[in-house]
This record gives structure tokens, sequence and C-alpha cells, in this order.
């Protein structure tokens, strides 16, 4: 079964999140670090709100800022666009009768207004949030819960992420990992490639040639 990441694989959304996190620090003052960044790129949002609230010592309640980022954030995923081949290797999969589902520590919100936005809701299967298990996706129990609700064996499933941690998680499942590059992680491409089964820069490197496809005839 395929598992894919929502943010930085298969939609180009991950600036939205640096956008709003600027933004956010912004109206407090604050500047933008790596530090910040590290803390909270692809964290559920409880978590982030947490990493936030005590790194930036915050007054606000955990609630509050979460509120914050979503008044922030609302309309952004209606127009989010997919990544250079996704479309084109979903369908693929699909024709080839793979088993789909999404696992992200997207917002449900969110998530499910790019996949109807975006018109790829029709590939998968279901949908797992690392924020309703309230844990992060370098957490092999966020994938293993993923098998186990769609009754497949770990061991069975590939992964789809643009995050090295979430990878590392997926590896600790017994799951086999292709690495998505995306820009904003450009800094762990080096261990990307060294650390996963696969690596690629687009999914239009999965697509079948013209002459591959007659071969599948």
């Amino acid at each position: 079964m395929f598992f894919f990441d929502m943010d930085g694989t298969l939609i180009d959304s991950n600036g939205v999140w640096k956008n709003v996190d600027r933004a956010f620090l912004a109206r407090r003052g604050l500047p933008y670090t790596r530090a910040y960044y590290e803390g909270v790129a692809h964290t559920a949002l409880p978590l982030a709100a947490e990493f936030t609230k005590e790194f930036c010592h915050l007054e606000e309640s955990c609630e509050e800022i979460i509120a914050e980022w979503m008044e922030m954030s609302r309309d952004m995923y209606s127009h989010v666009p997919l990544k250079p081949g996704v479309r084109a290797y979903l369908k693929q999969c699909k024709a080839e009768g793979r088993r789909m589902a999404v696992v992200t520590s997207s917002v449900p919100e969110h998530c499910y207004t790019a996949l109807k936005k975006l018109d790829i809701e029709k590939y998968f299967e279901n949908v797992t949030f690392a924020q309703q298990a309230g844990m992060h996706k370098k957490n092999p129990d966020v994938w293993l819960a993923a098998a186990e609700k769609n009754g497949v064996r770990p061991e069975d499933c590939t992964v789809f992420d643009d995050s090295l941690a979430a990878c590392w998680g997926a590896r600790a499942a017994r799951m086999r990992v292709v690495g998505v590059h995306d820009s904003f992680f450009n800094r762990d491409e080096k261990e990307m490639r060294s650390f996963c089964d696969v690596y690629i820069q687009s999914f239009e490197e999965l697509l079948y040639t013209p002459e591959q496809k007659s071969r599948q005839k």
C-alpha cells in the first residue's frame, strides 16, 4: 500500500506555512529563525503550538495560537497547486490497482479543502491525521496506526514524504520510504538520498514512458 504525505509532497504548500509563521512572529516583533522553523515544520498544530508558546515565551494559550494560525491560513489551501507529476502518477497508480491513502500532519480542514479543490480525493481510500493522534510523524506509531487502519502489514507499505524526520518514523515502522524533494528541505537532501530507499526530485521521474506503457499492455 502507498502512503502519501500532503504538504510538500503532493501539494506545494510549505510556503503557505512559512508565510503564516513569518507574519505570526512579526506581529509580536520576533524574528523568523531556522531554529523556529525546525521546531514547527511538518508538526501537528497542537504540538507546534506548544513549541511556539515555549520557544517564543508567549502568554497566549495554545488554543489561541492555533486559532490565529487557522484564521491566517484558512483561504490559502483553496489555491495551493499540485507538485509536478502528482496527478499523472496517482492516475498511473490507480490504473495499476495500487491501494493509496494519505498520512499527514496537516489540519483536517486544510487537507480536505485541497483534496477536493484539486480533485484528487478520489484516489485515496482514507486519510490518517497525525494531529488527531497527537503525535509527530517521526513517531513510528503514526505509521503503524495507518497500516492497521488499512489492514496491511507495515512491511508491505511504501511511504512518500518530503520530511527526513517523517521518513525516519516510517522506516522505524518497517516501511519502505521514498524521499520527495522540496526546496524547503534542501539542507536535508544529502541525508535523504543516503537514507531513503528511493529519492526523487519530482513524481515525473516515476511516470512510465510511452515504450514502458506499451509493454504493460
